[in-house]
């Protein structure tokens, strides 16, 4: 995936340059900042530590990108382009346009197929997260994995962390499902509709049509589809406000907003997921990501059937 770019302008600061940045991570950082205030002021209010809050969110986003790097590499669909790049790079192609082959991606342009190809192999490719390429849940197994290790470190309420990133993370995610609109990936199937997306020629959707032989060129506008990325950004908000206003106030055991926060956003992929169109794996006529919300749902029956019931007095001494 070749995200789109935003331009950071330095001259204000003495300088005369530029430097581009991928769109999706200039996003996906917006929305770490954001998450990352709510759960400080948080914690002021319960009585804890901010700064935990700080070294678990700045945890936590390595630990995300890592896990959300890997399961794209090995579950979108991308994973052999990754191997020939480091092995053969005459076997993956890049449909952009001939300037952008030459100048943009250092590419080698071939006229007769029309295709850009690598002019060199690159054995790193996969770990390049900052182009672009994540997949959520591998982002939130890793995030939740090191959110455990510190957490229990600082001997910080395991529980009452876990629900603290319920109510941040969905708003981390509705930034960066904006970053996927500006990027052009997780785009939705074709729908004639005044409310639908039409992306630019050589991005993620035109290219997909162009492969299914619905565009005739590559570099055409993508038919109209689905926002699937929007749908999702307000998903996510909704979720957070949801778990923030109303069962934040209402809680009855310590993780409850969390398993909430995982059954609620598990089951709205889920139905997203039948709108996208994009390259995502696929077993059992089910995309790789609703088949880990469908287990993250079942994780959340068995936890909250746990952590609800009522802790057992203990004896008095004798």
């Amino acid at each position: 995936m070749q995200s789109r770019l935003f331009t950071l302008d330095f001259s204000a600061f003495g300088g005369d340059y530029t430097v581009p940045a991928p769109s999706y991570f200039v996003l996906l950082l917006i929305g770490f900042l954001f998450a990352t205030i709510m759960g400080c002021v948080w914690a002021k209010r319960v009585g804890q530590d901010p700064d935990v809050i700080v070294d678990l969110g700045l945890a936590m986003l390595l630990a995300g990108v890592a896990g959300g790097r890997l399961l794209h590499v090995f579950a979108d669909g991308y994973f052999w382009d990754y191997v020939h790049l480091c092995t053969d790079p005459s076997k993956v192609d890049w449909h952009v346009t001939r300037s952008e082959c030459v100048t943009t991606y250092d590419g080698i342009w071939n006229a007769v197929q029309g295709v850009c190809r690598p002019k060199k192999t690159d054995c790193l490719a996969w770990a390049k997260f900052y182009g672009g390429g994540f997949a959520y849940y591998g982002g939130f197994i890793g995030a939740s994995a090191a959110a455990w290790f510190l957490l229990k470190a600082d001997r910080f309420p395991f529980w009452k962390g876990a629900d603290m990133a319920g109510m941040v993370v969905p708003v981390g995610l509705a930034f960066g499902r904006m970053g996927c609109t500006l990027a052009g990936c997780c785009f939705g199937k074709v729908w004639a509709s005044s409310w639908a997306l039409s992306f630019p020629g050589h991005s993620p959707a035109s290219e997909a049509q162009w492969k299914d032989k619905l565009l005739e060129q590559p570099s055409d506008a993508s038919l109209p589809v689905h926002p699937t990325q929007l749908y999702e950004s307000a998903a996510s908000l909704a979720i957070a406000a949801f778990l923030t206003l109303y069962l934040h106030g209402r809680k009855r055991y310590d993780g409850q907003i969390f398993i909430a926060f995982m059954g609620l956003y598990a089951a709205a992929r889920f139905v997203i997921e039948f709108f996208r169109d994009d390259d995502r794996g696929a077993l059992l006529g089910l995309s790789t990501s609703q088949l880990i919300g469908v287990i993250l749902i079942g994780v959340g029956v068995y936890l909250h059937s746990r952590l609800s019931k009522p802790t057992a007095p203990t004896p008095a001494a004798a």
